[in-house]
């Protein structure tokens, strides 16, 4: 605590309110907020949409100090008793928006992983949760119940070929995949051997 009123000590000496800051665009004070504020806010942010204890932080960050060890404080009390309230949890997100990326909007594997990476949840627990939803699914299908959902039709020449190779891959589909379609679809060699240069570097 004494630590706590020695940083806040030299805002009050110079006649500022702690609980605000100057916006430097606006040149006016913008509230920061308390840990009770910030708790609140936190729990409102999560009922408008789930979020990744990173993006949650990114967020929370906004609305503190967050360059000082007072901002930083808060924003960690807050992740944790969200943690320990059940509000805030990784696992149980990555999962979800797993399911929901594959039952809705019929995204490949990798378009999954790549943006929970983007999300900022750890390796680990991107890579448990995106198992658990997609080891038993059939690749070839879900590629095709892509295609569908986007009205996407077999290609009549090499430049709708190509669209359809560039979405797909997009959509987090491999390579492979992709050409499997594509043949049984009787796309000629020429065409096949133009995308496999654009075809980039996947694990089987």
């Amino acid at each position: 605590m004494n630590r706590l009123l020695l940083l806040i000590r030299p805002a009050v000496a110079a006649g500022l309110n702690p609980r605000y800051r100057l916006d430097m665009s606006f040149g006016r004070p913008r509230k920061v907020f308390t840990e009770a504020e910030l708790y609140e806010y936190a729990v409102g942010a999560l009922a408008r949409r789930a979020r990744s204890v990173a993006e949650l932080k990114r967020l929370l960050r906004n609305k503190v100090e967050a360059d000082t060890e007072i901002g930083k404080t808060l924003v960690e009390l807050v992740i944790v008793r969200l943690k320990d309230h059940g509000y805030l949890n990784d696992a149980k997100y990555a999962a979800a928006f797993s399911s929901y990326r594959l039952g809705n909007e019929k995204f490949g594997r990798m378009r999954v992983v790549t943006d929970l990476k983007i999300k900022g949840v750890h390796s680990d627990v991107i890579e448990k949760a995106v198992s658990s939803v997609y080891d038993d699914v059939n690749e070839e299908k879900l590629a095709r119940d892509y295609l569908h959902r986007k009205r996407l039709l077999k290609p009549k020449d090499q430049k709708q070929a190509a669209r359809i190779f560039r979405q797909l891959t997009r959509a987090g589909f491999r390579s492979k995949t992709i050409f499997t379609i594509l043949k049984k679809w009787d796309v000629d060699d020429e065409t096949l051997t133009a995308l496999e240069d654009e075809a980039p570097e996947q694990a089987s």
